[in-house]
């Protein structure tokens, strides 16, 4: 058996990454001139969902060869060589099968997101989420000039989140909600939703009429001992569901700009299609490395898995001992930890800028970069060799720490 190396740091300098080159824009709406208190080179980046780890060999060699076939022609799905993958690939997995002609493919999902708010929502009319959530929901709202209703998540006793039941009835039975903006697994919480979750999403949905988008590009970087459930698989017949999944966080392909949607409605499908001028218009390099992935990359993935779970380990013992004040409930599924520092800041602290400049290390959180329920809470990608991880997190502490020394 193959052994992977998750352990080795690679330098992604000068690549245009947005990881490395491009987080002053995104981060902090800054020009490049912006300046840090350390260089750009010394960043732990904990920030953006990519990986610092290398693609497996067996994606990069299949990329290869079809490099090596010279010529990259406008492409397509014309074979079913790549459904049949990802079929294989949902079937032995989840349980979950779906006939090809669902299949669509878009360059990302938040790209298909965009269209697919525009397809199904009208003037005057509402999608409906569950937050804290991913801020790309609500930029894909905003853009097509749709209100996003804010369904808050709990938290139990043990700090893991929970869906208000209540509160999601309350806002799914307005007149104006048509959709639900569904994150299966949970970005950025971390939450794989149980069987018995997703039925009441799902029965709650049609009672109220609401198309669901259901956005399952985690569902692959999984925590020991959990289970995906595709929400296709909990509404076998339901017309009005949209399933978004991907390659590109499971292996660290999101460059490739390549996802699967599985549209089930006829009539969406089509206009999904003819509107999104680039659906079905594939990277021919792309499609030979999402392939391949789904074909050959099922044990790098269970090294990474395991790997992943050494760092969220590492994450959970780190935060009993050195800010045992911060609020955090194990992640579940994909390689971000959400924790709550409530008790360290004041309310609408800045906490990117304050790590940033007084730790060194990059990061995301606050209601500013999600949506709603969010503030002085950060999100911390651990997707990287453990070396990298005990680094940022003992700078994280030590700049916290230093808060109320000088308090």
């Amino acid at each position: 058996m193959t052994h992977y190396d998750f352990d080795t740091v690679i330098d992604r300098s000068h690549t245009n990454a947005l990881n490395t080159d491009g987080f002053r824009r995104y981060i902090f709406h800054a020009d490049d001139d912006r300046i840090f208190a350390v260089p750009d080179s010394d960043f732990i980046r904990m920030w953006v969902a990519d990986m610092e780890f290398a693609v497996a060999p067996e994606i990069r060699q299949a990329m290869k060869d079809r490099i090596d076939r010279k010529i990259f022609g406008y492409t397509g799905l014309f074979s079913s060589d790549y459904y049949d993958a990802l079929s294989a690939w949902c079937r032995d997995r989840y349980g979950w099968i779906f006939p090809r002609e669902e299949l669509v493919i878009s360059p990302g999902v938040v790209a298909a997101l965009h269209q697919l708010i525009r397809d199904l929502v009208g003037q005057g009319e509402c999608a409906l989420t569950l937050t804290p959530a991913y801020g790309q929901f609500e930029a894909a709202c905003r853009h097509n000039k749709v209100e996003l209703l804010s369904s808050r998540l709990i938290r139990d006793e043990t700090g893991r989140f929970v869906i208000d039941w209540t509160d999601l009835e309350e806002k799914a039975s307005r007149r104006e909600t048509v959709l639900l903006l569904l994150c299966n697994p949970h970005n950025p919480t971390g939450r794989v939703w149980s069987r018995e979750e997703l039925e009441g999403i799902g029965r709650l949905a049609q009672r109220h009429s609401l198309w669901i988008i259901s956005d399952e590009i985690h569902c692959d970087l999984l925590r020991r001992g959990k289970t995906h459930i595709p929400m296709g698989a909990v509404l076998p017949e339901e017309e009005r569901l949209i399933t978004c999944m991907s390659a590109s966080k499971t292996f660290n392909l999101a460059g490739l700009q390549m996802s699967n949607i599985m549209i089930r409605d006829n009539t969406e499908r089509r206009r999904f299609a003819h509107e999104f001028l680039s659906a079905n218009a594939i990277n021919p390099i792309s499609l030979a490395a999402h392939q391949a992935a789904y074909e050959s990359g099922g044990e790098w993935l269970s090294q990474l898995r395991e790997y992943l779970d050494g760092n969220f380990d590492l994450l959970t013992e780190f935060l009993k001992t050195e800010l045992p004040e911060a609020v955090y409930a194990p992640s579940e599924a994909t390689y971000l930890a959400w924790v709550d520092l409530s008790a360290y800041f004041p309310k609408g602290s800045d906490l990117p800028d304050f790590f940033a400049n007084q730790a060194g290390v990059l990061l995301e959180g606050g209601s500013s970069m999600f949506v709603d329920n969010a503030d002085r809470c950060v999100r911390l990608n651990l997707a990287m060799p453990r070396v990298m991880v005990r680094e940022g997190l003992d700078r994280i502490a030590k700049a916290v720490h230093s808060l109320r020394e000088d308090g």
